[in-house]
């Protein structure tokens, strides 16, 4: 089979300084006819930082990733790094985009053809040389800055807040991925919003328990003179009126019974 990508440049070369970032762009270019995914593992992941780290190449299409070395406070002996790159690409259905790559695009164990490019890291001092040979010509440094312009300004480069990388054994390291931090507030935001239902029926119930202590305590005052009344009624025994009533009857059955 073809070579599906071709990788330029095979080294990884950095500006060493202590405390300095260095960046290192490069560029994949797919010379075929079919869409191709790509990835890129590193044996130090705590090293670099890898952006984009997967992606899909158009066909006869061409894009870029920027490897950074993180600031480092001690140089290596000899300026020397054992620090090893790790490009895979294969072919994925046409029409494919960077949110449709899954890790099985990369995996061996369905007989998929998984082509393979190492590339090695290469430190270069950051004092200048007085020999000419030494210098970067301007026209190139143009052209690099030009290249990490169109690097930030393509669709493939995306500001996430970490980048996974693997190590070249495949060995996932455990950093938190943009879309996991995505679904942690919303989870977050999902649960505040319950919390404040949870608030606002609790609110109503105290509500409801302060008015029905109200309509209790109104009920019993209410009820305290019902009361007496009733009592007063049941130790009145009989009306004035009934008694004089039955007073006269009396006095009229006297006369009535004289003879």
């Amino acid at each position: 089979m073809s070579e599906l990508v071709e990788i330029e440049p095979r080294e990884l070369k950095f500006t060493f300084k202590l405390k300095k970032q260095s960046s290192c762009l490069v560029r994949l270019s797919n010379k075929t006819d079919e869409y191709v995914a790509f990835k890129v593992k590193t044996t130090s992941p705590k090293r670099y930082c890898v952006r984009p780290n997967t992606g899909i190449i158009q066909p006869l299409s061409a894009c870029n990733f920027i490897v950074t070395m993180q600031a480092q406070r001690t140089a290596p002996p000899d300026m020397q790094l054992k620090d090893k790159f790790l490009v895979q690409s294969t072919a994925v259905p046409n029409g494919t985009i960077d949110a449709d790559i899954f890790p099985t695009f990369f995996s061996k164990e369905n007989d998929r053809y998984i082509e393979e490019c190492k590339l090695r890291v290469v430190l270069e001092s950051s004092v200048v040389k007085d020999s000419p040979a030494s210098e970067e010509p301007l026209v190139a440094r143009e052209s690099l800055v030009k290249d990490c312009l169109l690097v930030k300004e393509s669709h493939i480069v995306k500001e996430v807040p970490s980048v996974r990388v693997e190590l070249l054994d495949d060995q996932p390291i455990n950093l938190i991925h943009a879309e996991d931090v995505t679904d942690l507030r919303s989870m977050i935001s999902r649960l505040e919003l319950k919390l404040t239902e949870v608030d606002g029926m609790i609110t109503i119930l105290r509500e409801e328990k302060s008015r029905a202590i109200q309509e209790r305590d109104r009920l019993q005052h209410e009820i305290i003179p019902l009361r007496g009344k009733a009592a007063a009624k049941g130790q009145a025994g009989f009306p004035p009126s009934f008694v004089v009533f039955i007073w006269i009857v009396g006095i009229a059955l006297g006369f009535l019974l004289l003879p």
